[in-house]
């Protein structure tokens, strides 16, 4: 006895489908982890304090430091202004990545890819 498939669900021509829907996928994945890379993230924290620019490969790209901000008696304070700062430009980086790459597939969870 064969085992039948519900209808749409089999076939050569089904399964071209599919591989042409995963290669565009993996394509628009690659287009867009490309174009990411080239995009800056710019967090400001401490009312304009301490500003990091961070791009889309995590790395930081310049950080400004209102000279108002530096005092040598609360070294503690602008290192955790610094801090907050580059975490936040951080954190923009992968929530692009995550919401963009989600579009691509349809929210399926593709573990190692971002």
């Amino acid at each position: 006895m064969k085992a039948r498939l519900p209808q749409g669900m089999g076939g050569p021509g089904n399964m071209q489908s599919m591989l042409r829907q995963a290669q565009k996928m993996q394509e628009d994945m690659a287009a867009l982890q490309e174009d990411l890379k080239t995009r800056t993230y710019t967090a400001t924290v401490g009312g304009g304090a301490v500003t990091a620019v961070v791009d889309g490969c995590y790395q930081v790209k310049s950080l400004t430091i209102l000279p108002e901000v530096v005092d040598p008696d609360d070294a503690e304070m602008l290192a955790d202004l610094v801090i907050a700062a580059v975490n936040e430009g951080m954190r923009q980086v992968a929530a692009a990545s995550e919401k963009e790459m989600g579009a691509i597939t349809g929210s399926m969870s593709l573990p190692g890819l971002f």
